[in-house]
């Protein structure tokens, strides 16, 4: 299972057994880059799968995780995402009511955030060979009309070697930013499925936030993003480490965390940090436009905790340095894997 949770693990696995049986091919943002969605010939495309147990949780379902998922992978590339598909596998005897609810809720996600569903499959198998559903989504998307201007802006105030906010361009002194409070996605179905029953309900972040991302290009100054889902948020900051060849000085306090998520992490003995989340972005900026980016998307509803968490380092050893809050420091070291399973 660790081989598919997000960490260290699956990396290792997907660059040996998976990447390198395939060709070698020159795009912009090519296969083997790792990062959430390809460039081929400024079209902005990925694919992801969704089996998450259970199909219903707090906050969402299958359904709208799907939505999401893909359009947030293809929106902090710097792309506005403009078409899905839709392949659908369905375990035999799987009640059709409940087919329609999670179909019906795609459907919601994908009119709210003006992404349509434009093409699909769908395949049925003998029962015991599928735990009940799979859903397989793609999608692609162009430029935003605000990718240039918001480069433009970061170049003012140091080189920007890319045309996408992608995973090797962050540099010593940007800012590091997160959207919201990190792990509730993860507790939230952790809880739901295992039945235990918090004092406080913790409701999944599952959303698509083209709209959240679009907030933060108008204002301008962005190099990186990223959708810290399997391998939460300290495995996000640790690619970029690796990619971009940096340090991170990250201080604890400034994270925003739900109250809920802190108890029953410390109930659990799990760090929040290595959780998944599926409604939030984190953004690498140049400095001098950091506040202004966290002032517009506290904007937005989706992203009202949004909040400068720490800075890139220079660092002859990439990796994260968390400042706790009692003054000590401390490795953040990437997840080797998912702590909690089957989370998307």
């Amino acid at each position: 299972m660790n081989h598919g949770a997000g960490g260290e693990i699956m990396q290792e696995f997907i660059a040996k057994h998976i990447i390198s049986h395939f060709p070698k091919v020159k795009f912009e943002v090519p296969l083997d880059s790792f990062d959430d969605s390809a460039v081929v010939d400024d079209v902005v495309f990925t694919a992801d799968g969704h089996t998450v147990n259970p199909l219903f949780f707090p906050g969402g379902d299958i359904g709208s995780l799907s939505v999401a998922g893909t359009v947030n992978d293809v929106s902090v590339m710097g792309a506005i995402p403009i078409g899905l598909s839709c392949s659908i596998i369905l375990e035999a005897g799987l009640e059709v009511d409940i087919v329609d609810k999670i179909l019906e809720s795609m459907g919601k996600t994908a009119k709210d955030c003006n992404v349509p569903i434009v093409t699909g499959d769908t395949k049925v198998v003998e029962t015991g060979k599928l735990d009940q559903m799979l859903i397989c989504t793609s999608s692609i998307g162009r430029r935003s009309p605000y990718m240039d201007q918001n480069l433009a802006t970061a170049s003012q105030y140091r080189v920007v070697d890319s045309r996408w906010a992608t995973d090797n361009n962050v540099r010593p002194g940007d800012a590091i930013i997160v959207s919201g409070t990190v792990g509730d996605h993860g507790i939230a179905l952790l809880s739901f499925r295992e039945g235990y029953g918090f004092d406080s309900e913790i409701k999944s972040d599952v959303a698509p936030l083209n709209g959240v991302i679009e907030k933060g290009l108008k204002v301008g100054g962005i190099v990186a993003m990223k959708d810290p889902t399997r391998g939460g948020l300290a495995n996000t900051l640790n690619e970029w480490c690796v990619k971009s060849n940096i340090g991170m000085e990250v201080n604890e306090c400034d994270i925003p965390l739900n109250n809920g998520v802190i108890s029953a992490c410390e109930m659990l003995g799990i760090d929040p940090l290595n959780i998944g989340n599926e409604g939030k972005v984190v953004i690498a900026c140049v400095p001098d436009m950091a506040d202004e980016i966290v002032k517009n998307l506290r904007a937005h509803s989706l992203s009202r905790n949004a909040a400068i968490i720490g800075y890139a380092v220079e660092s002859k050893t990439p990796r994260v340095v968390l400042k706790t809050e009692i003054g000590g420091r401390r490795i953040l070291e990437p997840p080797t894997g998912d702590p909690i399973p089957r989370i998307c």
